[in-house]
């Protein structure tokens, strides 16, 4: 073959992979998810939960961008699973008319529910413009209750023998004087409840009981970083990163909304005693995903 030609054929090759590629980022992989088993050792962990399994889902981001048909179908495959706990870390909506409340409650009303309990907790874009609005968090957070969510906003409840904190988000005024800004034989479902709604994340991480199976939702992993977990032990779950979205293999990904870039996604120790998993998100601000697949994250609970 003339060199003319090995370069012709060289061209059509590199377009081919090009296109092949740009309609896996645009079209395919956003759709892909991946179910992820994890196992979460917990220490003091009854034997009546030994064996239990707790469901993580992050980032639905409903409004424009991400389709609700496409959420209901994760949220499907979620409720095949049959999982005793589900926790949500985050990001109920991205808000833009306003409309997207309304698409929350429809929405919601297919989301799984774990059989011992559903947890949740807010993240910066649930909390409107500028992560400032607190009536769009409020509205957020009426919606999701009503749809069977159990919404901590710096607050802490024990259900079925599991210790839950939900922390409200890192960039919101809810957060506290310690926020960050932007860089660039169980009981009952109903539980038993310790800490205040009113109080800040300083707080209801204060009122997390010692030597208790406890699981933490953070959506902001920057979180980890700040100065307020001494004794704390247990897991900490958070999304926001959406992985980065766009990872070029064997590289980090290029944008992420976090300060510690070690932050992407997965599995981090953070602390004597202390995990947390950055689960990829369901959702997306655009639509584009590449080697970074959204993620279903379901942990079977163990003794550490």
């Amino acid at each position: 073959m003339r060199r003319r030609d090995l370069l012709r054929a060289g061209a059509v090759a590199v377009g081919a992979a090009a296109v092949g590629l740009g309609l896996d980022a645009f079209l395919i992989e956003p759709q892909h998810v991946e179910l992820v088993r994890q196992p979460m050792p917990l220490e003091g962990l009854p034997d009546a939960l030994v064996g239990r399994t707790l469901l993580q889902l992050s980032d639905l981001h409903v409004g424009h961008e991400v389709s609700s048909s496409f959420l209901r179908r994760c949220f499907m495959q979620a409720r095949a699973l049959a999982p005793d706990y589900v926790a949500f870390t985050g990001d109920f909506i991205t808000l833009r008319d306003g409309g997207e409340l309304a698409e929350l409650a429809r929405v919601l009303r297919d989301f799984p529910h774990g059989r011992l309990g559903t947890v949740a907790s807010l993240g910066n874009h649930d909390y409107g413009r500028g992560w400032r609005e607190m009536g769009v968090a409020a509205q957020v957070t009426r919606i999701a209750s009503d749809a069977g969510l159990h919404v901590l906003r710096n607050e802490v409840v024990t259900l079925g023998g599991l210790q839950f904190a939900g922390l409200a988000d890192f960039w919101s005024p809810a957060f506290g004087p310690a926020g960050g800004a932007q860089p660039a034989g169980l009981l009952s479902p109903a539980g038993t409840r310790q800490g205040d709604a009113s109080g800040d994340a300083r707080s209801a991480i204060a009122a997390i009981r010692p030597l208790q199976p406890t699981v933490i939702l953070s959506h902001n992993p920057d979180v980890q970083d700040e100065p307020l977990w001494d004794g704390i032990r247990g897991w900490v779950l958070a999304g926001h990163t959406h992985g980065g979205q766009v990872k070029p293999p064997f590289l980090p990904p290029p944008v992420l909304p976090v300060g510690n870039r070690r932050y992407t996604a997965g599995r981090f120790d953070v602390g004597p005693g202390r995990t947390m998993y950055v689960n990829r998100a369901l959702g997306h601000l655009h639509h584009v995903r590449f080697n970074v697949r959204p993620e279903i994250t379901l942990f079977t609970l163990a003794r550490a």
